[in-house]
């Protein structure tokens, strides 16, 4: 480990939010560290400052490099596509004994499932409806497990819609893929990437231990509404829209588990526990800040 006076940082699933959570921490000065599983992504990470350590959560066995005693550990993964079950989290758990100073698990408010349009915090029980949700909360049970096993400080944020450069359906807009019709479209809820990732680093910091918080703009629309405001932003034609019946006949079975699920989500626990301003309070600036940097990149 390193002098009493560096913070280590250690991030499993170091992918575009990971590289952004471990810029801020190396700004305060702390070493970064970053699981990864190619060679290319190692390159592309230690080109970034961040230093890395070999290692697989498809295969346990690779795991025995994986030193997380005395960090902030993020935990970043998605479980796998299929199946009720977070395998990648329970390889985790499997592998790993040492105890961090504290670890910050990444969720998604999809493990509440289907709450008719209500709003709803973090004492609203999950109740996932779907494998999707169904592998989110397996994955937040291993880990509260674990943390209880080896008394590890845990914070759970459950993550709405992520947007932001890069992270937008405008492809989908562009084929003009159809949408549900605006008064059967049910609510959804996001938070802007750059928002999320200093809730991320407000977390370790700030958040209670073994406390859960939603992470999200606290201003849902409907999914219909959400990719009008895109199509807008960027000048394109808005999307055709469908009834349910005819979605669907037509829209992909992984769309239709989102279709099937209406909440709106409250986020004053993150906002009053935390000390967060958020920078995008609402989706009109998020996309037009979006849009901004996107252009910045052409």
């Amino acid at each position: 480990m390193s002098g009493p006076s560096t913070l280590d940082v250690m991030i499993i699933g170091c992918g575009a939010l990971g590289v952004r959570v471990a810029a801020l921490w190396r700004a305060k000065d702390a070493r970064v560290s970053a699981l990864v599983r190619s060679t290319t992504s190692a390159a592309r990470l230690q080109g970034q400052g961040l230093q890395t350590v070999d290692g697989d959560l498809d295969d346990v066995r690779s795991l025995t490099k994986l030193v997380v005693d005395d960090t902030i550990l993020y935990y970043f993964v998605p479980p796998l596509s299929q199946g009720a079950k977070d395998l990648r989290m329970r390889a985790f758990a499997e592998a790993v004994t040492q105890a961090p100073r504290r670890m910050v698990y990444l969720s998604t408010t999809g493990v509440y499932g289907d709450c008719d349009g209500a709003w709803i915090d973090e004492d609203r029980p999950a109740n996932p409806q779907h494998d999707r949700g169904r592998r989110r909360r397996d994955g937040e049970c291993v880990a509260q497990a674990w943390a209880q096993k080896h008394h590890v400080p845990l914070v759970i944020l459950r993550v709405a819609g992520i947007y932001g450069p890069g992270r937008l359906p405008l492809a989908r807009i562009q084929r003009a893929t159809p949408l549900l019709n605006e008064k059967e479209s049910g609510f959804t809820n996001r938070i802007h990437i750059d928002d999320l990732v200093q809730v991320c680093v407000a977390a370790a910091e700030r958040g209670t231990p073994g406390r859960v918080y939603n992470v999200t703009d606290g201003q849902p629309c409907t999914m219909t509404h959400y990719f009008y405001r895109i199509a807008d932003t960027f000048g394109l034609a808005r999307p055709p829209t469908v009834s349910r019946d005819v979605a669907q006949e037509i829209l992909s079975p992984g769309m239709l588990s989102y279709l099937d699920e209406s909440r709106r989500i409250k986020n004053s626990r993150m906002l009053e526990e935390l000390g967060v301003t958020l920078k995008y309070p609402n989706l009109d600036v998020g996309l037009e800040a979006t849009k901004a940097q996107q252009d910045a990149l052409i």
